[in-house]
């Protein structure tokens, strides 16, 4: 089985070009990084669940989270400033193509009553946000040892020019979007 960077160098990048008329190969859009991010909003004080959460995303990622702590003190959210507000996780590379493989092949069938991707998650640069409401569906994940539920978003950053280049991108890869009803 091909894995999805070898996809993208044989079969994508010719596709691609002959749908956008890109004459050179190094004008196709390609996925720059893949970011995952969680905020820990409710666990703000529990340092217990934080660690929780930094397992898991090395779990998932096998890289070690950066923890994002707050510029400012914000005084209706009980937040000061130099709190942990959330972790991420910056992917690129090798453990960014595997990821990508990973989450198109296995997480997203995972997925309970998963209908497709919402199509409107993308922003003007043909880049891609989905969230996650709850981490289970990653096959790392052992379903006995969760303690507490947690949501996680996936931001994917791509070198698209437009909507509709990171669309056409992203569908190559394999990702299962809606179809929209127009």
């Amino acid at each position: 089985m091909k894995t999805l960077k070898e996809q993208y160098n044989k079969e994508i990048i010719s596709a691609m070009q002959k749908d956008f008329g890109f004459t050179n190969k190094m004008a196709v859009p390609k996925v720059e990084k893949v970011v995952i991010n969680v905020g820990v909003g409710s666990g703000l004080k529990d340092k217990e669940f934080i660690e929780s959460v930094k397992k898991t995303l090395i779990g998932i990622t096998g890289q070690k989270p950066v923890e994002a702590a707050a510029r400012k003190s914000i005084s209706n959210f009980k937040i000061r400033e130099g709190m942990i507000v959330g972790v991420k996780v910056t992917l690129r590379g090798a453990r960014m193509w595997d990821f990508l493989d990973k989450l198109v092949k296995v997480t997203f069938p995972r997925i309970r009553d998963f209908r497709g991707l919402e199509p409107k998650g993308f922003d003007k640069q043909g880049n891609y946000s989905v969230g996650f409401k709850e981490y289970v569906a990653f096959p790392e994940i052992d379903q006995d040892e969760v303690e507490r539920l947690h949501g996680l978003e996936i931001c994917v950053n791509t070198s698209a020019q437009s909507e509709a280049e990171g669309r056409a991108l992203l569908t190559h890869l394999g990702f299962p979007f809606k179809k929209e009803n127009k």
